[in-house]
């Protein structure tokens, strides 16, 4: 019988093959595509997923940066720029990486960590029994899992096949347009990379930019095609079957702009997309039985800031650690259940953050109004604090014990120092397993009967004022110095009664 079968090998189902390899857990993930699409979507990562990436050593494969990541001085919100040089201490990380060269950096991953990638797997139906679940396939084998996990995206078969709902709203009057894209080098401005418009000024690049018609962006992505795409809110044309051009998308930007900019199409293939109206829906449960759902198979939202590799990958990372002590049979009961219930309320606030950020791009004198109010705001460094802790998922806070204050929240980049020198938390996270640090050497016997899945480091810390935290795989905090009941409390409460 197989551990686990993920069904999607997207980033998501990706991370979460890893995840449970380095669990000791033997997945199986099934892609329905005989190989990978290459499709443009994703043009990078935003927010805390790139420390995660960091702290499971994924950083320097993608980025080529022998360096850790750093955050961004500036990002936007609702096309408003914000100026993350004002806050003390910036959450905000970018990690400018398409999502095919995620998706073959992850698989990579996966193929040296063991876990078997079987392409051209399309999944027709499911089947739970009490003990498993029955997987059947278009050509008509079947396989048989403990656990079933859908990472197959927005339309997935698997919610489908599980018989969960996927409510939620579509806005209709929005008709979005993207494209890759050449420029003549007059249309460029030297100093910024921005598209030179005349009669308008300078669209900046990686920004959104609004006007009173609609909505633009200009990526000029160094050594790859340029993306230019727009929004535009109008009812949806008549036959929305037929392919879109790069002549419609010129007659977009004409219309947003109020000025026409010269597009020719890149050497080789590239993107020519047309999106009508917005879809935000959050699945009415992530888990029925031992069928659970992962990234965009749970929640959809529209694309404003960039969240959703941020919310799904952080989504693989926890599930996956929960889900390996469910099969492996140390989990203590109910942990399986947290998933949703600590990764929920973060996708209820990714949506709240994307369709904040589309009323405020919207059409109309009043829109306008409200974005002068908006921009007053954003001077005072505690609301944009505010919003790019939201934006990045640094506001997250799991439940856990009121009465300490670092439970529940990420860990922080700090550094131990052993006799062997000092090491990174981000190096010492890379095996996926509990981490015990201790600076005051008292607390290391309390763990020792939970040995086989809770590694200890003594030494000091230098990036906390706690004497000593114990960190889910995951990187979120379980507990901060105490007393010794409390420690065992948290041990028994996450990781289950000691062997």
């Amino acid at each position: 019988m197989i551990d686990v079968v993920i069904v999607g090998a997207g980033p998501n189902g990706l991370m979460l093959a890893c995840e449970l390899a380095l669990a000791g857990v033997h997945p199986v993930v099934l892609e329905r595509h005989a190989a990978p699409t290459g499709e443009p979507r994703a043009n990078g990562l935003v927010g805390q997923v790139v420390r995660l990436l960091d702290r499971r050593g994924l950083y320097a494969r993608l980025s080529g940066e022998s360096t850790p990541p750093t955050p961004q001085p500036a990002f936007t919100f609702g096309a408003f720029p914000l100026d993350l040089t004002m806050l003390a201490e910036n959450p905000h990380y970018v990690l400018g990486v398409p999502q095919a060269q995620l998706e073959a950096g992850l698989a990579v991953r996966a193929a040296e960590l063991g876990v078997d990638l079987r392409r051209g797997h399309e999944v027709v139906d499911l089947r739970q029994r009490p003990d498993a679940v029955e997987v059947h396939l278009a050509d008509g084998t079947q396989l048989t899992s403990r656990f079933v996990v859908g990472a197959d995206g927005g339309r997935s078969v698997v919610r489908r096949l599980a018989g969960i709902d996927f409510p939620g709203v579509t806005n209709d009057r929005s008709i979005s347009r993207t494209a890759t894209v050449t420029v003549p080098a007059s249309s460029l401005d030297p100093e910024t990379g921005g598209l030179r418009v005349p009669g308008y000024g300078v669209v900046p690049p990686f920004q959104h930019t609004r006007t009173a018609r609609g909505l633009i962006a200009w990526a000029p992505f160094p050594g790859r095609p340029a993306i230019l795409s727009t929004t535009e809110w109008a009812d949806p044309p008549a036959n929305d079957e037929t392919p879109m051009s790069l002549a419609e998308l010129r007659a977009s930007v004409a219309r947003v702009l109020g000025a026409d900019i010269p597009l020719g199409a890149p050497d080789g293939p590239g993107l020519l997309r047309r999106l009508t109206g917005r879809n935000t829906r959050i699945a009415a449960r992530y888990r029925a039985d031992r069928v659970l759902l992962v990234g965009d198979a749970a929640h959809v939202h529209p694309a404003m800031g960039g969240p959703g590799l941020n919310l799904g990958l952080q989504d693989a990372v926890n599930l996956g650690w929960k889900l390996a002590a469910t099969v492996r049979g140390w989990a203590p009961k109910g942990l399986l259940d947290t998933y949703e219930s600590e990764r929920r309320p973060v996708a209820e606030r990714v949506v709240m953050s994307t369709q904040a950020q589309s009323a405020l791009i919207g059409p109309g004198d009043e829109i306008s109004g409200l974005r002068e109010l908006f921009a007053e705001l954003l001077r005072k460094p505690e609301v944009t604090g505010h919003i790019a802790a939201l934006m990045s998922g640094a506001d997250i806070r799991y439940p856990a014990d009121p009465a300490d204050p670092l439970a529940g929240r990420c860990a922080p980049d700090l550094v131990v120092h052993t006799d062997h020198g000092a090491t990174r938390l981000a190096e010492l996270t890379r095996t996926a397993r509990p981490l015990l640090l201790d600076s005051t050497g008292a607390y290391a016997g309390i763990a020792a009967p939970w040995r086989d899945r809770v590694d200890v480091v003594t030494g000091s810390l230098e990036g906390t004022t706690a004497a000593a935290l114990l960190v889910r795989p995951d990187c979120f905090i379980a507990w901060s110095a105490g007393n010794a009941a409390t420690l065992r409390a948290s041990l028994t409460h996450h990781f289950g009664r000691p062997r």
